[in-house]
C-alpha cells in the first residue's frame, strides 16, 4: 500500500471530540479517506472501554484501527498515538504528533511543561464545575495564539455541541497528563513520524515538539508560525498542507537550529 493510499485516523484532545478534527480531514479529502474518532467518554461515545492510564486508552482506541493507517494524534491524542507506534502496533505506518508533547507537566530534567500543580488544580475544580474548567481549559489552548478571539470561538461554540464528556474520562485523562513520560518509549517509534506544533503554543510548547522530534528515528518537525496550541483549527491550511505533504511522501522539513 502506498503512503499516499493510507487511510487517515484522527485523535482528538482532552474534554473535546472528534468533531474538532472534521475540517481538517475534509481539507485532506477526496485523496485520503479520514476517520476521526472520539476517546471513550467524550462526544457521545460511553465510557467504553472505561480506562485509567495511558495504555487503557491505547489499547481501546487500537480496537478501532483499520489494518494499516496514518494515525494523527493531537495533545492527548497524540500521547496516545505515540504509544501505540512505539509499542509497534502494526496498523501504525504513519505517525503524525499535532500540538502534544511527550511528558504534560514539568519536572526534573523537563521543563517544557505545565507545573504539576496546575494540573492538579484541574482535577480538583473537575469535581465542583467542570464546564467551567473546561471553558478555562479552552482559554489556555487558544492563549497566544495570533487569531485568539476567533479560536476560542470555534472552540467554545464545539465543546458541548455533542453532549458532555464523561465527568470519569474527564478525571481519567487528566491523570494520564499528569503522570505520563514517553521520553524513553521516544527511540522506539519505528515509523516516519512529522511533529507539528504551533509557535506560541502554551500547553505543549514548540520545544517540547522538537525535542520529541530530535529523538525520534527520522521524523521531522514543523512549527505553525503565529498559532497556539489548535493550529488545525487556528491555521488550518497550513497544517493541511504539511500534513498532505507527509502523507505524500515529500521532501520533510529540517529540525530547527
Amino acid at each position: 500500500m502506498t503512503a499516499d493510499a493510507l487511510p487517515v485516523v484522527m485523535l482528538h484532545g482532552w474534554a473535546l471530540h472528534a468533531g474538532l478534527m472534521q475540517p481538517l480531514a475534509a481539507l485532506l479529502a477526496p485523496a485520503r479517506p479520514t476517520t476521526c474518532l472520539d476517546l471513550p467518554g467524550h462526544g457521545g461515545r460511553p465510557f467504553e472501554p472505561p480506562f485509567s492510564d495511558l495504555d487503557g486508552l491505547a489499547a481501546a482506541i487500537a480496537r478501532d484501527l483499520p489494518p494499516a493507517c496514518a494515525l494523527v494524534g493531537w495533545s492527548l491524542g497524540g500521547m496516545v498515538a505515540a504509544r501505540l507506534a512505539a509499542s509497534g502496533h502494526p496498523s501504525v505506518r504513519r505517525l503524525v504528533l499535532l500540538a502534544s508533547t511527550p511528558r504534560f507537566v514539568a519536572g526534573e530534567g523537563w521543563e517544557h511543561g505545565l507545573a504539576a500543580e496546575v494540573v492538579r488544580e484541574f482535577a480538583a475544580e473537575l469535581g465542583r464545575d467542570y464546564r467551567g474548567l473546561v471553558r478555562r481549559f479552552l482559554s489556555l489552548q487558544a492563549r497566544g495564539d495570533e487569531r485568539q478571539a476567533g479560536l476560542l470561538r470555534t472552540l467554545r461554540a464545539a465543546a458541548f455541541s455533542r453532549g458532555e464528556p464523561d465527568p470519569d474520562a474527564l478525571r481519567a485523562g487528566l491523570a494520564i497528563l499528569e503522570r505520563s513520560d514517553l521520553r524513553a518509549e521516544a527511540l522506539r517509534i519505528a515509523v516516519p513520524t512529522r511533529v507539528i506544533a504551533g509557535e506560541y503554543d502554551r500547553l505543549t510548547p514548540p520545544q517540547a515538539g522538537a525535542w520529541w522530534a530530535g529523538q525520534i528515528p527520522g521524523a521531522s518537525f514543523d512549527a505553525i508560525e503565529g498559532a497556539g496550541h489548535a493550529p488545525f483549527l487556528s491555521h488550518p491550511g497550513d497544517v493541511a498542507r504539511r500534513l498532505a505533504a507527509f502523507l505524500d511522501g515529500h521532501a520533510r522539513s529540517p529540525l530547527p537550529a
